[in-house]
């Protein structure tokens, strides 16, 4: 059973219309963070390593268009449903975030927002919303987009080639590293906001106290 399906993924990775399919994924998940974009990337790169296709440069390639094509659809969204988004209960804390975080470190909260689960798509949506401008965001997206594809294939490479004999082994590690890494992010983004909240000065806290005077009888 296991064969087989391995057969069978190893015949859909070595098929030119991998690459479209890449694209699609990585464009969907720009809008619907629920494809697996990245996975399948990170699989494409095992095999690359493992069996010598797909090409991991045009994994790379068409994963980073996909994902640049993905956010500027999930930008004009912003742009057109913004009231919407904000009254909702989830997508206005999403955006509430979104809109702390830009910000903060305005254009580069994109790159590293490509490495947060959700954290892509509620990061272009406000941008559309503020209607950041769009030459900027098509400069930061790039970066944002084609690092993310380097990473996603490199990490199934490495996967790949640790594993040559074995690609299933090789998704595991790749998975591994790439939750592992996304472990990290989320901890290390987590002690910051407390810290960053912590040493917030309370409201208030500058105004002068009333002093309390004792009638005389």
């Amino acid at each position: 059973m296991t064969q087989a399906i391995l057969d069978a993924v190893h015949q859909a990775m070595s098929s030119p219309w991998i690459y479209l399919a890449l694209f699609a994924l990585a464009m969907l998940d720009g809008f619907f963070p629920v494809v697996p974009a990245e996975t399948s990337v990170i699989t494409a790169g095992v095999f690359a390593a493992s069996t010598g296709a797909p090409n991991l440069a045009l994994v790379i390639a068409v994963a980073a268009l996909g994902a640049f094509a993905g956010d500027h659809i999930s930008y004009a969204i912003g742009r057109t449903t913004n009231h919407r988004l904000r009254s909702g209960r989830r997508s206005g804390k999403a955006i509430a975030w979104a809109e702390r975080a830009l910000a903060q470190r305005g254009g580069l909260v994109l790159v590293v927002a490509r490495y947060i689960p959700a954290g892509r798509t509620a990061c272009t949506l406000t941008m559309g919303a503020v209607a950041y401008p769009r030459r900027a965001f098509a400069f930061f997206d790039a970066v944002a987009a084609l690092s993310w594809a380097v990473y996603s294939g490199l990490i199934g490479y490495v996967g790949g080639a640790a594993f040559e004999n074995d690609p299933i082994k090789g998704l595991l590690l790749g998975l591994g590293i790439a939750l592992s890494i996304t472990a990290v992010v989320e901890i290390v983004r987590h002690v910051r906001g407390r810290r960053t909240a912590g040493t917030a000065a309370p409201v208030g806290a500058d105004e002068p106290r009333p002093v309390a005077v004792r009638a005389r009888d």
